[in-house]
Parts: C-alpha cells; structure tokens; sequence
C-alpha cells in the first residue's frame, strides 16, 4: 500500500513548506497588525483625553438635544436606504433577477451585520457571497456583484474626498497636516483619476485586455449611478455624525464629509474590527477645533445610532420572520427571507454575542450612576453588588469567547448563550440597575431565542481552537473595556488596600478587581486554544483505522462509500466513531470525497470539523462527488458550487430486459452467450487465489489503453483492495476474459461497479453481457438500485446566464472527444435507462477554483506526472 501524498510532504524542499505555511503567517501577521493599530488607535485618544474624565463624556452626551437625535437616525436609515442601492444596482449590472424589495431586506440584514464587524462595502463580501449564493446565484456572479459593489464604494469615497480637496482645502489642510496649497492639487489628481475612469466606461465599452483577459467595466450610465449612491451613502452617514457635533466651531458640511470618508477608509484598512478606536482616533485628530470630549461623546452616539440600532432590528427582523415562518400567514417575501436565516444567523448572533460581551465588560469598566446605587443600597447588601459586578464582567468575557461557537453553529453555544444573556440581564440590574444594558441583553436573547434550528452541530465547545482573528477580535473588545476603566479612574490613584476596600462608593477597586479578572480568564482561555497541538498531516489508515471504516461502509445505503477501503485516503472520524470523511491532500486542497459515510445526524459535525482541520493548516477545504441532499451543510462553509456531471442509478425491482426500450440489451445479452459467455459472483473468500489471472487481464486492458492505475475517487488493481469484494466474472471456455469488482451498500440498498477490466479478445458485448447480469444478480439478492457511477460533465446548461463553468463544462462535453470519451459515456450508460443524478464539488470559488481543480485532477491521477501521462 502507497502512503498517500500527504505523508511524502516532510521530504519536500523547504521553499514548499514556507509556501504552504505562507497564508497562515499572513493571517497571523495581518491579525497583529489589526491590535497593534487598536492599541495606536487608543494611544491617541489617552494623548487628546489627557486633561479630561469620563464624566466630561458623559455630560457631552446628556446635553445633546433630541432633535439632533433624531436628525441623526433618520440620516443613518436614509445611508442604508443608499446602501440597497449598491446591491439592486450590482443585481441589475451582473443580470441577476430579484424583486427590489427582497434584495433591500437581505441587504440591510448583511450590512447591519457588516457595518459592526467591519465598513460593510468591502468586508461584507462574505456575507453577500453567503445571501446570494443561497439564492441561487452563481458563484461568478456573486463575485461579481462583491466587486461592483466595492467599486461603487471606492467611487464614492474618491468623489467625497476630492470635492473636500478642491473646494475646502484649508479646513482638510488642517485636519491631514498639509499646507492648502499642497491639498488642492492632490484633489486636481484624484479628479483626473475620476475622469480618466469615466472616460474609460464612456469609450471603452467592449473593455479592455489586460493579461490576456478582457475586463468589461461598467457603463457609463451605470457609473454614474454607482458614483450618486455612493455619495449620497457617504453624505448621509456622514450627515448622522455632522448632526451629533455641537453647531459651533465645527468645519463646513463639505470639508466634514471628506474627513469622514478618509476615517472610514482608515478603519476598513486598519482590519480593526468595526474601525473601532481607528475611525473615533482619526476624528479627534481631524477636528482640533472642537473638544476632545465634545467629539467623543458625539461618536458614542453615533455609534449607538448607526451600528447598534440597525443590528438590533436585523436580529428582531429574523426574529419575527422565524416566527412567520412558523404560522401560516406568508408572503412571498417573508418566505424568501426566511430561507436566508439559517445563511445569516452564524454571522449575525456571532456579532450580537461580541456586542453584548462588548456592552458587559465597558459597563463594568465604568462607574455606576450614583443616585441607582444608592437605591440599591437600601436594598441589597453589599457582597451582592460586588459579586454581581464581577460576574457581570465574566459573562462579558464568555460571551466574547462564545461568539466563535455560534458562528460554528454550535447547539451548545446556542444554549449557553441564552444562559449567559439570562444572566448578565440579572446582574447588570444588581450591580447599578443598569435598565439601558439589561434591556439590550433582553432584546438580543429576544432575538436568538426563535434561531434554534440554525445551530443543529453537537460538537464540544472546548474544542474549539481560536484562530488569530478572532482572538485578535476578543483582544481588541477587552483592550478597549481596560482602557476605558483607566480613563474612568485615572484620578483615583493606585495603592494596594484598593484590592480590599469593599464599599457601595469604591466603585473604582470594583472595576480593576473585575478588569484582573477578565484579563486573566480570557488570556488563559485564548492562550490555552491558540496553543492547543495541532492535528497531524494525513497518514494513510492503519489496520484499525481500516477495519472501523470498513464497518461503518458496509452498513452505509450508498455503495460508494467502499472506496474507503482502497487505502489511499485519511480518515477524520465523529467521537462515537459511528461516522467518517475519507480525504487526501493535494497542493493546498484538502479533498474530501463525496459526503460523509454514516448517520445523517452526524454529516454536519463531521464537515465543519474537517473545515476547522484545514482552516488550523492554512488549506482549502474541498468536497468532490457530493450529492445535493447534503448542499446546504457546504454552503453554511461559504464554498462554491460546480456541478462535476451526473450519476447513472437504475431501479431494479423494475428491471428486465423485455419490451422494445430493451432491444439493443437483449441483443448484446443473447450475442455474448452465443458467443460462449458464462457469467458468475464469486465471494470474497474465492477471490485470492484467481489474483493472478485478474492481474493479467487488468494489465491486458491497461496496455490497450496506453494507461496508468488512477486513483482517489476511482479503484485500481491492488491484491489487498479487490479481495475485500465479492467478484463478477465472465469467462469464456473457462477463461477469465472481464471481471468488475462489486460494491454491496448496507440495507440492500444500491449494488455498483468498481474496477472494470476485460481482455481484448473477449468477444462482442463483454461489458454489456457482464452489467447486465450483474444487475440481474442484485435484482436476485434483493437490492433496489444499481449504479453505474458519473458521467463527467454531462447535464450542464450552456448559455448565457449559465455559471461559467458550466459553459465551460458544456463546451469540453461537446468538442472534447479526443480529451476524454464524455459524450460516448453519457451514451453508454443512457441505453440502461437509468435515472440520473446531479454530483457537485465544493471548494473556495473565484481564481482559487481552477487550481482546486488542477490539485484534485492531479490527486486522481497519482500526482501532476500521472496527469500528465494520462
């Protein structure tokens, strides 16, 4: 037996080992980065706070009026309004057919989303892939609405910026520290640049040939569409924030928006979650004229209002429409809608734990409101107050360290988080009657509680190994709650007795006793995941491994699931070891052939764990041969789909070889016994000693072809392999001349051919003669399906509005003849009338698909020399 391709990788040169541990020290380094310009971010701010406290904040923030308030919501509901625009006007420009009303739905649930993980134009992309994916829409097409969508953003911010530039450079001078006269001509440049694009849309229609591919960019008319919105977004948001600022000593309306969108374009850049600590940083700096505190406190508000506010509604949005769903009164919308929450739910209540995790730990930062307290006080005895502001703190923690089970569907995590809201509902109450964050904790348990059937994994939560950005994400959550209980406090100066001083006014060893601890607890927790051993690289099965697979494969209703035995795959079974994915390396792609074998229950556990093993080794994760039934497991991954061909299956309780559809069988059937054909099914322990005269004529039929042994997803002659099987063979004159090698399902359920060999000689119809009574032996033994496995690429649409892989495929099944023999596959197998099923293949899309495919075509064929020489 051959040690699959994985195990040779640690004789490999050192340039492949740096290749392949490259993107992870990408991510890691791209994590650090993120919390070192957080910690930045803070620096600044500790710089323009110095002279001031918390409470100066706080009365900012009390003292603003409430029409300003509700200037500032109706301007950020108007920036969302624009922002469904980025989607109908990408939907329209790719050719995708959505009503209006359904993408503005969908849309404002993934901004809402996006806008508190990241500035929703550029790190949206995943969500939208997920939305629109599941709408159906190709994976070509959804990257080409993410891209429209990031150009109408970058369009907007250049178009803020340079009108800012142009005609108020002093103020934008001062805001950047740069001369006006050094502004003014950076904005002439960035209108030229505008300028040379519209041109481009204007002039070069049919696009441009770059690299040998011809890129088509918008028209000009939708161009300028793109520009409106997009500037229209920014005006709008930036309005939201224009309006909190107090009306003196604030920049013009004009040189203001610019401001805002370079601090924007900074937070996306900055990788920092949300652009929190970047973008309030950057417009302290850019406003000198106003006060430190002034500016703050206005962007608290702002934040509440712009990223808070639409993330509570989109989580009672999904909410509502889960309980729709569950009645009977639907409208079309809310159906469609309802099908995107299990697609949204991880990303949204992911985020909804971050921010409730958020709301704990700054809350316990901070001091109480006094008059609250001392009601309390007449209440409650003290070691209430402090044991509750300390475990409000800890459930903060926990819900930060538990945001990563939701977006892993965890149903543990489910569990726990209600738990957790539960709590810090009761202890945000007893610690200071905190009825503004117990009332956001109420609404976000409100929202999570109808989601329970979108967390259906039963996987352990300590399992779940932190990567770096998430823990990058936690960090910087806590770093901003520690440095929030140092400016609170910084007046109160530091001595030892503060750890023992116990009192309903010691409100500030309240909170550096309960920031030791969350630094503690989540330092160790984190350290103790991003520490955890890795697994180890695939090694091929040993005997235990094989003998564990072979018991769950034969019990399996699908026959394929024998090619786990041919030895060449790892194995990554359930805990129960009732369950199991074969799999094998390739370049960077981790495929898993076809789904898991075993209980149905158990298929979602095992394909997010082997998601989770190649996410630890910087891999793709790749599913080949899947069937449709199990699509929306791979979907939850973000993956792409390609459809790879379709499965030939007959029924056999319905098959004979009478009537006029079967004439061309009975013929074959008749010629190959006149012509002396025997046909039987020896059993597994016959097998052995016939190993000779098998491997004459599998070597006769490999000679014919001008051949080599593939292997992976196809069997090939191996002693150890083929004498675990029960044998069809034909002879002639008591001559082996073809044999098959069968796989038998559990239950009776599907009876398919493996290895197919036959000699040159052995008469007219042999393989015809040969499947033929192989199925009318199953037929005989009781089994409902017969299978004759995939006809590549057969069944794909070829037109316009077909992915482009499909066209691709449809074009190699038409004019590819000489490559490979698709359509006289297709044929062959046609004239048993079978019924044919989709197979798929899921793996990261975009550039990345044509090596995922280039890795699996080598994996087939024993490595690139095997592809090859064919």
């Amino acid at each position: 037996m051959s040690l699959p391709e994985a195990d040779m990788a640690e004789d490999q040169p050192k340039a492949a080992f740096w290749s392949g541990q490259m993107p992870k020290i990408l991510r890691t380094a791209l994590a650090l980065s993120s919390v070192l310009v957080f910690a930045l971010a803070l620096w600044i701010l500790h710089r323009s706070l110095h002279q001031f406290t918390l409470a100066d904040v706080q009365h900012v923030l009390h003292r603003t009026p409430w029409p300003a308030i509700i200037a500032a919501v109706v301007a950020s509901a108007g920036s969302y309004w624009a922002l469904t625009g980025f989607d109908a006007l990408a939907a329209r420009h790719v050719g995708v057919q959505l009503p209006y009303r359904r993408i503005a739905l969908a849309s404002f649930i993934a901004q809402a989303i996006s806008h508190s993980t990241g500035f929703a134009a550029l790190t949206g992309s995943s969500i939208r892939y997920r939305l629109y994916s599941g709408a159906g829409i190709s994976g070509g097409d959804v990257a080409r609405i993410v891209a429209f969508c990031a150009l109408t953003f970058g369009l907007g911010v250049t178009g803020v910026v340079t009108m800012a530039m142009l005609f108020e450079p002093h103020p934008v001078g001062i805001a950047i520290a740069l001369p006006a006269s050094s502004v003014r001509p950076i904005g002439a440049a960035l209108l030229a640049c505008l300028l040379l694009y519209a041109g481009a849309t204007f002039w070069g229609r049919r696009g441009f040939v770059i690299a040998g591919k011809r890129i088509a960019p918008p028209s000009w008319r939708m161009t300028a569409a793109q520009t409106f919105l997009a500037v229209i977004d920014l005006v709008l948001a930036a309005a939201a924030l224009h309006f909190l600022l107090p009306p003196v000593g604030a920049p013009s309306f004009l040189a203001f928006i610019g401001l805002y969108a370079v601090a924007i374009m900074a937070g996306v850049i900055s990788h920092v979650p949300g652009g929190l600590g970047v973008f309030e940083g950057l417009m302290v700096l850019m406003l000198p004229q106003l006060p430190p505190t002034q500016v703050l406190g206005s962007l608290v508000l702002y934040r509440t209002i712009y990223n808070l506010l639409p993330l509570v509604i989109a989580a009672l949005l999904l909410a509502v429409v889960e309980l729709l769903q569950r009645g009977r009164a639907l409208t079309t919308t809310a159906r469609w809608l309802g099908g995107t929450i299990d697609i949204m739910a991880p990303s949204l209540f992911a985020a909804m734990a971050l921010l409730g995790g958020a709301v704990l730990l700054w809350s316990g930062a901070t001091p109480a409101v006094p008059i609250r307290l001392a009601t309390l006080q007449n209440f409650l005895p003290l070691p209430v107050v402090e044991l509750s502001h300390l475990l409000g703190s800890v459930v903060g923690v926990w819900l930060l360290l538990l945001a990563r089970g939701l977006y892993r569907r965890l149903d543990g995590a489910y569990w726990l988080a209600l738990g957790l809201y539960a709590a810090g509902i009761v202890f945000s109450l007893l610690k200071g009657f905190d009825w503004e964050e117990a009332g956001l904790l109420a609404i976000l348990f409100g929202g999570l509680v109808p989601a329970r059937r979108a967390f259906y994994r039963k996987a352990s939560l300590i399992e779940q190994r932190f990567t770096p950005t998430w823990a990058a994400a936690v960090v910087t959550i806590i770093g901003g709650s520690l440095w929030l209980g140092q400016f609170a406090f910084k007046h109160h100066g530091y001595s030892r007795q503060m750890w023992w001083h116990f009192a309903f006014a010691s409100e500030a060893p309240r909170a550096l006793r309960a920031a030791v601890v969350v630094a503690a607890l989540a330092g160790a927790y984190m350290l103790s995941r991003l520490l955890a051993p890795a697994r180890a690289r695939p090694r091929a099965p040993d005997a235990e491994q094989l003998a564990t697979a072979k018991t769950i494969a034969e019990a399996s209703p699908s026959a394929e699931a024998q090619i786990a035995l041919l030895g060449d795959k790892s194995f990554l079974f359930n805990a129960r070891k009732t369950a199991f994915l074969m799999y094998a390396r390739s370049g960077r792609s981790w495929v898993a052939l076809g789904d898991p074998v075993g209980p149905a229950e158990e298929w979602p556990d095992l394909i997010w764990l082997f998601r989770e093993m190649v996410d630890r080794a910087a891999g793709w994760p790749v599913f080949y041969q899947v069937s449709g039934e199990a699509l929306p497991f791979y979907l939850d991954l973000g993956l792409s789909f390609v459809k790879l061909g379709e499965e030939a299956r007959v029924r056999l309780d319905g098959f004979s070889l009478q009537g006029p559809t079967r004439s061309e069988l009975r013929y074959a059937h008749k010629r190959a016994q006149k012509d002396g054909a025997s046909f039987e099914v020896i059993p597994i322990e016959a097998v052995p000693p016939l190993l000779g005269e098998l491997q004459s004529v599998s070597d006769e039929w490999l000679s014919s072809r001008h051949t080599k042994e593939k292997g992976f997803s196809l069997g090939r002659f191996d002693a150890d392999y083929i004498s675990r099987f029960p044998m069809a063979l034909v002879r002639r004159e008591g001559r082996i001349v073809a044999f098959a090698n069968l796989w038998l399902s559990g239950e009776k359920e599907e009876v398919a051919v493996d290895l197919m060999r036959h000699r040159q000689d052995s008469g007219y119809g042999v393989m015809d003669y040969l499947f033929i009574e192989s199925m009318l032996w199953g037929q005989a033994q009781g089994f409902r399906w017969f299978s004759f496995g995939v006809a590549p690429l057969s069944g794909m649409r070829d037109n316009a509005l077909a992915p482009l892989w499909n066209r691709v495929g449809a074009f190699l099944y038409r004019h590819g003849e000489d490559l490979y023999n698709f359509q006289g596959l297709r044929r062959y197998k046609e004239k048993f009338l079978p019924q044919w099923q989709p197979r798929f293949m899921a793996s990261p899309g975009g550039m990345v698909l044509p090596r995922v495919a280039a890795d699996v075509a080598a994996l087939i064929s024993g490595g690139v020399k095997g592809l090859v020489a064919k």
